[in-house]
């Protein structure tokens, strides 16, 4: 094939007038293959959209006893699940991690449910191993709730009786992957099932059976196209702009989640964990927040205490905080301070502060080894003093105003939040979070110091730090001043993945609901999100972030096509979201460009994030 085709470039070539420049054979032959592969990839985008449709229209949801699915309530139910003639890793499993975390199947408790999944194509009843089968869901539906699937031929189910008599049954016809992430997303509401029977299954169930469920509760996953978007444009676009950043030593690697109408339409990894392409990426790396931390711990608390008529955002600062009854910032309110308008400094070098001029920490601040006075790990050989939290809070106090009253980015009313929300709330911030926010939502990543929790190699390391710790910083906090705290701060200090951090901004693009659960007041979102003194000359909303008033390519890192009502929020580690209610749109990007040290400036100075978001836009436009 390859010799007819140089053969026809010859000759067209060399059939030329004269007066005609000449067009070089390979050009020629590059320009056909661009073509007939553009043409593959729109064809392949065009199979996977109807392959998606199909398998939509085909699965039915045949019983749902007590409207058992969409499963509600999910830091309150106990989920196991286990699939029958399926490989590792398959798209049901995989789907179903992403809403939540299986728990081992015993014991559990009698609100429980169980989701047992079969093969048809790959199970027989003659087969070995379907006595295995009979005896696993006839445990699981004496302990708990019984969500049947059944993936491939209808005419299993006459011989399934154990499905037959589950809470909940789900057949889907279309054993592909598009059919076994739908399978996943119509028990967690992130599909709807509205599918009928095309055909009888025996005397059980008859043609045109069927019942429906919602959609839309939680997070779909579904390809690009479904919700308007180019797929080829918008997957080009973001990948070439992102391993550019990769190619410069902007970072070692990073992912991108792009989600419209409350489903997750890309999200995908590039490079490594470090330079040395030991560790790939993987979606479910769990990333420093830095200061995104502002707006996804104690900001989301502030909005539903506020919504609740506990929080008043005109109240000076001395209302919820007494320590500071005293202090020049005691009259500012909580209102100007969120939107970095209270003539706060930007920061305090903590750390810097606790040394003397010999260089020496000073007393009562740092120590080697670890006490009952100096319990607070920063490293393996030093520990902070027990109570320097409070010279912390002092140290906010004493600090002078600015000299006129303008926007300035500050990190130290953030660093008061938590001691807010624990006195409003009477619980400790994470726990008041991870009960109220995070754990409904499913959210389960999301968390301060995380290797509690996680294993170290999920987590993507950021800095070596050479002038505080002097460690390669991996699995704790990059900020030094929230790592002085212990870790836990409302500017910085929260870990989580991509995935989780969308579940937490969809809520937001949602005015405060998701999975059925309202979490802040309506109108809550709204309020903090426009813009507060826009007038004078000051973007922000109420700790979030928001386009430029007059919009400046050299200044934003934003795009340009970003709607006056979108928010969102930056972080130094190389973390970035931005949410457009206008589009019901989020994008995150997810970097550590702090590695090795934070003198990089590839994520800057390339404009990677205005640039891969305006590519999301120009994907929306082009269809």
């Amino acid at each position: 094939m390859f010799k007819i085709l140089r053969h026809k470039i010859k000759s067209t070539a060399t059939s030329q007038p004269s007066n005609y420049p000449t067009i070089q054979p390979f050009k020629i032959w590059l320009l056909v293959f661009c073509f007939a592969f553009g043409k593959s990839m729109a064809q392949e985008a065009t199979a996977t959209l109807e392959a998606w449709q199909a398998a939509q229209q085909s699965l039915v949801l045949l019983q749902n006893e007590g409207k058992l699915l969409p499963v509600k309530k999910l830091d309150k139910t106990p989920i196991f699940w286990k699939s029958y003639g399926m490989d590792e890793g398959n798209a049901f499993e995989a789907t179903l991690a992403k809403y939540t975390d299986p728990l081992p199947p015993a014991p559990l408790a009698a609100n429980g449910i169980f989701i047992l999944a079969l093969n048809a194509e790959n199970y027989a009843t003659t087969d070995p191993g379907f006595k295995n089968l009979e005896i696993a869901a006839s445990v699981l539906k004496g302990q708990g709730k019984l969500v049947a699937v059944l993936f491939g031929k209808p005419s299993a189910l006459e011989k399934l009786e154990l499905f037959r008599q589950a809470d909940a049954l789900i057949l889907v016809p279309e054993n592909n992957a598009a059919g076994r992430s739908l399978a996943a997303q119509v028990i967690f509401g992130g599909a709807a099932a509205n599918g009928k029977l095309e055909t009888d299954i025996g005397t059980f169930y008859k043609k045109g059976a069927g019942l429906s469920s919602p959609g839309n509760l939680r997070l779909g996953y579904a390809p690009p196209q479904s919700v308007g978007l180019d797929a080829q444009l918008l997957t080009d676009s973001i990948s070439a702009i992102v391993e550019e950043g990769i190619r410069a030593h902007a970072y070692p690697g990073a992912q991108v989640l792009v989600a419209k109408d409350g489903k997750v339409v890309f999200h995908k990894t590039y490079g490594y964990h470090t330079y040395d392409s030991l560790q790939a990426v993987q979606p479910t790396d769990i990333y420093d927040f830095a200061s995104v931390t502002k707006t996804t711990s104690t900001l989301p608390a502030l909005m539903r205490l506020n919504g609740e008529g506990r929080f008043d955002l005109d109240a000076p600062l001395n209302a919820y905080f007494p320590f500071y009854k005293n202090s020049n910032k005691a009259h500012i309110t909580y209102r100007e301070f969120l939107a970095h308008y209270g003539r706060l400094q930007p920061s305090i070098v903590f750390w810097r502060e606790a040394k003397n001029k010999r260089g020496r920490w000073k007393m009562r601040s740092f120590k080697n080894k670890q006490s009952k006075r100096y319990p607070i790990r920063i490293t393996d050989n030093l520990f902070l003093y027990k109570k320097y939290k409070k010279k912390i809070y002092k140290g906010i106090a004493k600090l002078p105003l600015t000299d006129s009253l303008s926007y300035v980015y500050s990190d130290l009313s953030f660093i008061l939040y938590p001691e807010v929300v624990e006195r409003l709330t009477g619980d400790s911030l994470e726990a008041h979070l991870k009960n109220t926010f995070y754990r409904p939502l499913g959210a389960n990543t999301l968390t301060y110091n995380p290797l509690r929790f996680f294993p170290k190699k999920r987590i993507v390391p950021t800095e070596r730090d050479t002038f505080f710790r002097h460690i390669q910083v991996h699995g704790t906090v990059h900020d030094e001043t929230a790592a002085m705290l212990g870790g836990v701060s409302g500017h910085a200090g929260l870990f989580g993945s991509a995935n989780d951090l969308a579940k937490l901004i969809q809520m937001y693009l949602n005015d405060g609901t998701y999975g059925g659960e309202r979490f802040i007041k309506e109108g809550g979102v709204k309020e903090f999100a426009r813009c507060q003194y826009c007038g004078k000359g000051n973007r922000r909303g109420l700790g979030f972030d928001k386009p430029l008033i007059d919009y400046d390519p050299a200044k934003s890192y934003v795009a340009k096509s970003a709607s006056p009502e979108s928010f969102g929020h930056s972080g130094y580690t190389g973390t970035f979201y931005w949410a457009d209610p206008k589009y019901d749109l989020q994008v995150i990007f997810f970097s550590n460009r702090v590695y090795p040290d934070r003198s990089s400036r590839g994520l800057y100075d390339l404009d990677i994030r205005p640039r891969f978001q305006q590519a999301v836009y120009d994907a929306m436009k082009k269809r």
